[in-house]
């Protein structure tokens, strides 16, 4: 998807903003020889700023912070799907240790 049809989505936003967003690093769409490349991933990207911008009225120096600290949310969600995944794997007696050692005191021994 090029960046006209991404704010063909969106009444309220520009290519010109879409671009801007893109040069301070917001957004980081493929490039291709025809221009940019949005995946479904990069308009989701679009779609968060332009709710922080316009629905949350979250001001343009506010942002970086914002996106920063939802990304590490996002990065700490997928770890800990991956332990979890690991861990499921592994034996009851493993499982229930890992449980303890998280919750000492709440099992009974």
């Amino acid at each position: 998807m090029d960046v006209i049809a991404v704010a063909a989505l969106f009444p309220d936003l520009t290519t010109i903003e879409i671009i801007q967003w893109v040069e301070q690093g917001w957004v980081v769409p493929d490039t291709a020889d025809a221009g940019l490349v949005f995946h479904e991933i990069d308009v989701a990207r679009v779609r968060l700023i332009h709710d922080l911008r316009r629905d949350m009225e979250i001001g343009e120096d506010a942002i970086p912070l914002v996106l920063s600290l939802l990304d590490q949310v996002y990065e700490l969600r997928s770890r800990m799907n991956a332990i979890l995944r690991a861990l499921s794997s592994q034996s009851e007696d493993v499982r229930v240790a890992v449980l303890d050692a998280l919750q000492p005191g709440v099992r009974e021994p």
